[in-house]
């Protein structure tokens, strides 16, 4: 059996996360097998599942606490192990220096996979990013993003140009995420809201790249003009209490939904009718190939790769346009009927199966 040690902050509900859940579940765990190597203490959305798929997972003290302690701990976990896979899940290229950790314990085969296309603001964060590239990119045997933007900013443009950058979709269950009427009918009543109400819905963690407040700015706009509508907010994350409170400030706590992190998410996406994401910065919007699966339109802001379009389904806006142009954008595209699109994510290389197969190709390789 093959074993893949991922290296990552915790297996929480966030993108980079449910992209590994995806393939993990896809795999054969007697010919394959993914392990976790997390510096939060505190247990995952989805360890459970993990171990009962025969995946292990390690704890290992984040670099705030102590960078020796992290080095420590990361080797020994290689070592003890015997690794010969080890996948680093950045979107910043100083993460590149724990796969050095990992060479040097023994690793073979390096992966880096980006799951963004920015990452911090400031001088710091700027110049970690160009030093990790420098020092340690030579410790990396595969190279994979989920989009142009993501290998760019990650890996650098000549890499990308080059072709050392392997493309792997955010792929997912099509049989999973279909339009369902009677899910629909089912979080609609959960959550108390009408047939006739337009729902508008974000899911993602409450962070700055999010951009949660001038999504809540769109929203009042639209609320304003039309108050049969309600905004669904799906997630968790440290800036939750100060988007309530911005709620509250514009007197929207009846109309905001707060949903906390859900494991229903196609059902959730059914019950939407429009996904609004005007993000800062993404790599490949999980939720945004998601929502298109279910034939649910999206407005999201221009600063996101045009890879995200799969199906025709997708609006780009500017960050810096008023907000009534973002409302013209969902009242066009509300009106649109929910349609099957499973050979469109099919055509655009979004199928599981496909991709879990180059997943293995790219990843299990030996050297």
């Amino acid at each position: 059996m093959k074993r893949l040690l991922c290296i990552i902050s915790t297996m929480n509900a966030g993108g980079a996360e449910t992209f590994l859940m995806k393939i993990y579940r896809e795999l054969n765990t007697s010919e394959y097998q993914m392990d976790f190597c997390v510096n939060v203490e505190e247990p995952g959305l989805y360890d459970k599942e993990i171990r009962k798929r025969g995946g292990r997972i390690f704890f290992v003290p984040p670099k705030s606490h102590g960078v020796r302690e992290f080095k420590k701990g990361l080797r020994e976990v290689i070592v003890k192990n015997s690794y010969k896979y080890v996948m680093r899940i950045t979107s910043n290229a100083m993460g590149f220096w724990d796969l050095k950790i990992a060479k040097d314990a023994g690793a073979e085969v390096c992966i880096a996979r980006s799951s963004n296309a920015g990452d911090a603001e400031g001088f710091i964060a700027t110049i970690s990013h160009f030093l990790g590239k420098v020092l340690y990119s030579n410790c990396i045997d595969v190279k994979i993003a989920p989009s142009d933007l993501a290998a760019i900013y990650t890996f650098g443009k000549k890499n990308f140009k080059r072709g050392n950058v392997h493309i792997l979709h955010n792929a997912l269950d099509l049989n999973v995420y279909k339009f369902n009427k009677e899910a629909r009918r089912k979080i609609r009543k959960q959550f108390g809201i009408k047939d006739d109400t337009i729902l508008i819905g974000n899911i993602g963690r409450f962070m700055k790249q999010k951009n949660h407040m001038f999504l809540l700015n769109i929203f009042n706009y639209f609320h304003s003009k039309h108050s049969n509508s309600k905004l669904l907010l799906v997630g968790d994350g440290e800036l939750k209490s100060k988007i309530e409170e911005e709620t509250m400030r514009l007197g929207l706590y009846d109309s905001v939904l707060f949903t906390g992190i859900r494991s229903d998410i196609p059902d959730i996406l059914s019950a939407m009718d429009i996904m609004l994401l005007p993000s800062l910065y993404e790599g490949m919007p999980n939720t945004v190939i998601e929502a298109q699966a279910t034939g649910l339109p999206c407005v999201i802001s221009s600063t996101i790769t045009r890879n995200a379009n799969v199906t025709g389904l997708v609006k780009y806006e500017s960050l810096d346009s008023d907000v009534d142009r973002w409302e013209e954008q969902i009242l066009e595209l509300v009106q649109i009927n929910r349609a099957d699109m499973e050979k469109q994510m099919i055509d655009a290389g979004y199928s599981i199966n496909r991709e879990v197969r180059h997943f293995i190709e790219i990843v299990f390789q030996d050297k």
